[in-house]
């Protein structure tokens, strides 16, 4: 199958780069997040394996802009700072001999949490078959089955997610002391389990602080996340920090031209959003697109990530 994407993502000035994106991945399917387990993520990591030449992205970057990436040039990345990167993806990236990038958000080591984790655990933990979160101007909910935990979820976070900082910070509190339950504090790295990747060879990225969404905030606290975060991050692996992700990542609905800026500015040599596509030799270095196929079976994967390649790739200018 490694004809298919090798016709579309030749090498030399033509070559496409293709860059994987992973958040968590769990020791068992999550029926709540409708998430696969570990299992899931290793067969998809051989698919990609079997089908692409995975790089390590500072090099892919160079190569990029170059015009010297091989033929279906693929690069793996993680958001956010998950303990089970460390836990579980390491070993697995290890057995199989392939480079990944991980990119932390450095407020949350060592303890805390997401506001988003602090909403999913709420969920799954909250008791009772409705929620009533009316107090909160959150709504009654039902919670019976399993679909409608599912559904008051989503709901929730959809909402949530684009309130002004302070606000959702406010309203995420609230909510969690409306159920009142025992959250887990051990979902996030520890510094040692950062030191821990880079020594393994793999590279670690900037994702601010606090993971703000970066048009929601003000430019000044936009501009202390960036830098604040690479420099706590350089303190911990003792070495330089070259690669940043856009929290959320969405061209022109996370992030903006502004922060394109300030991210060049703070030192970074290449920054990566979600836009979908497969960057070439003339893309926007600060706006490089990622994606991640979700197909069981190997062939479809392949097929997704060649169709992947032909994407018009979204950025703000």
């Amino acid at each position: 199958m490694k004809i298919l994407p090798a016709l579309f993502s030749p090498a030399g000035k033509n070559a496409k780069l293709s860059i994987v994106i992973h958040h968590r991945v769990l020791p068992e399917p999550d029926p709540l997040l409708g998430s696969d387990g570990v299992k899931s993520f290793e067969k998809s990591l051989n698919y990609l394996i079997r089908n692409f030449n995975i790089l390590p992205l500072g090099e892919a970057v160079d190569r990029l802009k170059n015009g010297t990436l091989p033929s279906r040039a693929a690069c793996i990345t993680f958001d956010d700072g998950y303990a089970d990167n460390a836990e579980i993806a390491l070993p697995l990236l290890q057995k199989h001999g392939v480079p990944a990038t991980f990119f932390i958000a450095v407020g949350f080591l060592n303890g805390g949490r997401m506001w988003n984790d602090t909403v999913i655990e709420s969920i799954r933990l909250a008791t009772g078959n409705t929620l009533d979160l009316r107090p909160i101007n959150l709504g009654n909910r039902t919670i019976t089955t399993l679909e409608q935990r599912q559904k008051t979820l989503f709901s929730l976070i959809d909402h949530l997610k684009y309130l002004p900082y302070d606000t959702r910070a406010a309203q995420v509190e609230k909510l969690s002391a409306m159920i009142s339950a025992k959250l887990p504090d051990n979902l996030m790295m520890t510094s040692a389990q950062v030191k821990q990747l880079h020594d393994a060879g793999m590279e670690i990225g900037g994702h601010t602080v606090t993971h703000p969404i970066l048009a929601r905030i003000d430019d000044n606290t936009a501009r202390t996340e960036i830098t604040e975060g690479k420099t706590r991050l350089e303190a911990i692996i003792g070495a330089p920090l070259h690669l940043f992700a856009y929290p959320n990542g969405k061209p022109g609905k996370d992030y903006l031209l502004s922060h394109v800026k300030m991210v060049k500015e703070a030192g970074f040599k290449a920054a990566l959003s979600t836009a979908w596509g497969a960057a070439q030799q003339h893309s926007d270095l600060f706006q490089l697109p990622r994606f991640t196929p979700w197909d069981k079976k190997e062939l479809f994967y392949t097929l997704r990530m060649t169709r992947n390649m032909w994407q018009k790739i979204q950025v703000v200018s």
